[in-house]
């Protein structure tokens, strides 16, 4: 069985980060450990929320697992709460990542053309950091342009994709991938660059969005590339999870405001995965 570790934080109620990466990645059939980066009472979008930093705890936990030999199949990163995180995942990096480990990068900062409000002006710049080190990054635009210093546009064309997933390549990643990517009004995906070619995938654009819905894609893509897919055929499940996530909470009355109901398209996702 592949073994993954997710390095990000953990909200005690509210679907994102690692209460999203932990079932996700398990029910692929992939082991997934776990760094918590904080943990929270529940997500931020609730009011009030409580938050215990962990930072001091990330490198202990590397220098135990190293004395244990863990191997690690991916280091997948999600949301970090510091620079002085950035600094002490990049150090994990240097001890625990092995010749044969995928490192995933989701530089989850930003949306809508702004940093999230944790983070000052410099981030960004800290957060390349991690990105020149990934074998695969996934930001959405607004943090591609964060990460490469490029003008944030909420209309685009291809060029434009472009463009910033060579920028993001020139940092250091082997593969950008970049999510949120749509060039018609009806369709929503991806848009990937290795260096040497493009290419995307899209599905139908859904009428409304949740919070945590990209810690889903990251999640599925991670665990689909641990069960052996391409890079394309992984981010095709990741795409069409992620939409059928969205579906089957819109259909429900009840559904919470917090986060989508993955839970319930679980069995989409084990379906998809029977035959190989």
């Amino acid at each position: 069985m592949k073994r993954v570790v997710s390095i990000q934080d953990i909200s005690g109620l509210g679907r994102c980060s690692l209460t999203v990466a932990l079932p996700v990645i398990s029910a692929m059939g992939v082991e997934c450990a776990i760094v918590p980066t904080a943990v929270l009472s529940t997500h931020t979008m609730f009011q009030n929320f409580t938050c215990v930093d962990l930072t001091d705890q990330i490198l202990p936990i590397a220098a135990h697992w190293k004395s244990q030999q863990i191997h690690f199949d991916a280091i997948y990163t999600g949301y970090l709460a510091s620079k002085e995180q950035v600094g002490d995942v990049l150090t994990f990096f240097d001890e625990m990542r092995s010749d044969d480990t995928l490192l995933f990068v989701d530089p989850a900062m930003a949306d809508h053309g702004k940093l999230y409000p944790a983070f000052g002006p410099d981030f960004p710049g800290e957060m390349a950091k991690v990105v020149a080190r990934a074998d695969v990054t996934v930001p959405n635009i607004t943090e591609a342009c964060l990460l490469t210093g490029s003008e944030y546009r909420e209309k685009y064309d291809e060029a434009y994709i472009k463009e910033l997933l060579e920028k993001l390549v020139a940092l250091g990643a082997k593969k950008a991938i970049l999510t949120g990517v749509s060039f018609d009004e009806n369709k929503l995906g991806v848009m990937g660059y290795d260096g040497s070619r493009y290419f995307s995938y899209f599905n139908d654009k859904a009428p409304m969005s949740y919070h945590g819905t990209g810690d889903i894609f990251s999640a599925t893509a991670v665990g689909g590339l641990m069960r052996g897919m391409t890079m394309e055929e992984a981010l095709q499940l990741a795409v069409d999870y992620t939409l059928q996530c969205i579906r089957v909470t819109r259909s429900d009355p009840n559904a919470t405001w917090y986060g989508v109901e993955f839970e319930k398209a679980i069995p989409l996702l084990c379906e998809r995965l029977k035959d190989r």
